[in-house]
């Protein structure tokens, strides 16, 4: 198959402009025809569901939490990046495009980022009109601060719950949708399988997490927003749930898997402080504003953090990068934070954590300053280790975050199958190989409040559509084929917990697959996982029933899934012979050891196909132009 990203015509400020314009429309009262299933309730599903809703089609939403107001989203902290400009400093849609581009190492699409930087500004004056309590200046007007990446202030902020506040807006008006009867909300459901029929996505099975039942729903268009992969290492700042299931069985289905191997490191996180742990809690970026990174410059210093002058500290972030500091990008952050470590020089009791330290901003700005702007966040960072911020310096070290990979999506955010929508993480997105802070809010209201409300419109009105409902023979055999998976996990009945094989598979992933990676430690890695995989089908206990709760039943699923999807990823890994954004491998760097890419031969999005159980995937390859920018070796110096 071919790809085609159906990216329009014209000068790049004029294409999405354009492109809504020929984009064929569904009259008003038409649009009640049209059932659309939209899986996911985060910033992207439960404002594509309100939106759609809100313009008269039929929407089902699904999500597996118990309300759709617990998505993952609602962890989000920093803030949500916009081309305001109102700090008056330089900045513009254009600039919010090219750091964008820099920051994702020229691995993006260029037509969907300049259209992300367009849409910023609208999402602002939309969540201003839902109440979104933003901070504001002194003035009143809405007030800005910087992320990684950038050296101007764009980025908006509620707090350090940007994202909650984000959430609450979104499900404020999802609720209206739903009350008025535009929406059926179908909480703790977990889809199992996409249906596809005459190449045309008419459909989900999903599971019914409370009592086991499995269930049909037919639809017109299928939009996918169920986040990223992150929990594939086992340990990250995800929550629990958060898995690649939905979209890993729509790539068997045939939409193709773009990019697995782009994953984010983020600096900001707590440090790993026992093996009981379960995941890792994110610092958000937002800390780097006011907050030092450093180190003792001797490895033998092991001298508390406030008895270490000045004179024998190690601020290597604002010495390496002078123009950017402790602002450079994640990708850039993370790996300075581990190189330092692995010279011997990581604080803390397990010496993989450095300092990020408040004292020279809270005697500038003086203390009720600092708590105005981070108060929360120090908060919860006492009560996770026991100290004090404020008196001293915060530990950091970097964790899997966010996956810039996922489905391949064209310019309508439609998927390699007809009628299969994905936004928000879930697709391979507008960041390229590396996002940066602040970012994925903006792509996840950007293409629920102002994308796929007007692509979707453009498919079902361009499109012929057969009579189906959840009584078609294919419902029937993806819901049977659903069934057996289940059986064949309470099958095995073996010794391992599911939790015991994700926490190996995480070790692996993290080692060979994660910040650095190497040749030869991805080959064993692709080992490991066959191995691992082999013995978690032949030893898996998965105690219960799958005729009622069983929360062990859903691990061993999304487990399954995350071993066959490791596997994908390393192969990405192998396939892409360079370094970009967060994909680094140690092969390719530059002298100062910094991402080295080799663009004649990988400035391309791979897009991965499923060719069946224990076959090669096959790589299908769209070309990355780049028109308005200059590649070039990045540089934040």
């Amino acid at each position: 198959m071919q790809l085609d990203a159906k990216v329009p015509g014209g000068p790049i400020a004029e294409k999405w402009d354009r492109h809504l314009f020929e984009l064929k429309l569904v009259n008003p009262a038409n649009k009640r025809k049209y059932d659309i299933i939209v899986v996911g309730t985060g910033l992207a599903g439960g404002s594509a569901s309100a939106t759609l809703a809100e313009l008269g089609y039929n929407v089902k939403t699904f999500c597996i939490q118990d309300s759709p107001r617990r998505a993952h989203s609602i962890a989000a902290q920093g803030g949500i990046n916009a081309a305001k400009n109102y700090p008056n400093d330089g900045d513009s849609i254009w600039r919010l495009f090219y750091d964008t581009v820099k920051g994702g190492d020229f691995r993006a699409r260029e037509a969907n980022v300049y259209r992300l930087a367009q849409i910023s500004n609208d999402i602002i004056d939309h969540c201003v009109a839902q109440g979104i309590p933003f901070a504001r200046d002194y003035g009143g007007l809405l007030d800005n601060r910087s992320f990684g990446g950038a050296q101007v202030s764009r980025t908006f902020y509620a707090r350090g719950q940007t994202g909650q506040q984000l959430l609450l807006g979104a499900y404020a008006a999802l609720s209206r949708q739903i009350a008025d009867g535009h929406v059926q909300m179908f909480p703790r459901r977990e889809m199992l399988d996409l249906v596809v029929i005459d190449g045309q996505a008419r459909g989900i099975v999903v599971r019914n997490l409370i009592n086991g039942q499995l269930e049909r729903h037919d639809a017109h268009a299928v939009v996918l927003c169920t986040g990223g992969y992150g929990n594939v290492f086992f340990l990250s700042t995800n929550a629990m749930g958060s898995n690649v299931t939905a979209a890993f069985r729509a790539y068997k289905k045939g939409a193709y898997f773009a990019n697995p191997c782009f994953t984010q490191i983020h600096p900001t996180c707590i440090p790993v402080h026992g093996t009981y742990q379960s995941k890792l809690t994110l610092m958000s970026e937002s800390l780097r504003n006011d907050g030092r990174v450093w180190v003792p410059k001797d490895p033998d210093n092991k001298r508390p953090s406030r008895e270490i002058p000045e004179s024998e500290r190690d601020y290597f972030l604002e010495e390496k990068y002078p123009s950017f500091g402790n602002l450079v990008p994640r990708d850039v952050a993370s790996r300075n934070a581990k190189e330092q470590c692995d010279m011997g020089k990581g604080v803390g009791e397990t010496g993989l954590a450095v300092y990020l330290d408040f004292a020279d901003a809270i005697k500038r700005d003086t203390k009720p300053v600092i708590e105005k702007k981070y108060g929360n966040l120090f908060q919860m960072y006492e009560k996770i280790t026991g100290e004090d911020p404020y008196e001293k310096p915060m530990r950091i070290y970097p964790a899997v975050h966010y996956t810039m990979g996922g489905l391949w999506v064209d310019y309508n955010l439609m998927s390699t199958i007809d009628g299969l929508f994905v936004m928000g993480e879930a697709n391979f997105s507008d960041h390229g190989a590396n996002r940066l802070g602040a970012s994925a809010l903006m792509q996840g209201l950007a293409d629920g409040y102002f994308v796929v409300p007007y692509t979707i419109g453009g498919y079902l009105a361009g499109t012929e559509f057969a009579d189906v409902t959840a009584d078609h023979a294919a419902f029937k055999e993806t819901e049977k084929t659903a069934r057996s998976s289940i059986d064949k996990l309470l099958a095995v009945n073996g010794r391992r917990t599911v939790d015991d094989f994700h926490k190996e598979l995480g070790l692996i992933m993290w080692d060979y697959c994660g910040m650095a990676r190497s040749n030869e430690g991805l080959e064993k890695a692709r080992s490991l996982i066959q191995q691992l995989r082999a013995e978690f089908w032949e030893n898996v206990t998965v105690p219960g029933s799958a005729k009622d709760f069983n929360q062990s039943l859903e691990k061993a699923g999304r487990v399954a899934d995350f071993l066959e999807f490791g596997e994908l990823m390393v192969i990405d890994a192998l396939a892409r012979q360079e370094s970009c954004g967060g994909h680094f491998n140690e092969a390719y760097q530059t002298e100062a050891h910094e991402a080295k890419r080799d663009d004649e031969n990988f400035c391309y999005a791979a897009a991965w196909e499923y060719t069946g159980k224990e076959k090669e995937p096959q790589v299908h390859k769209e070309p990355l132009v780049f028109e308005n920018v200059e590649l070039s070796q990045r540089s934040y110096k």
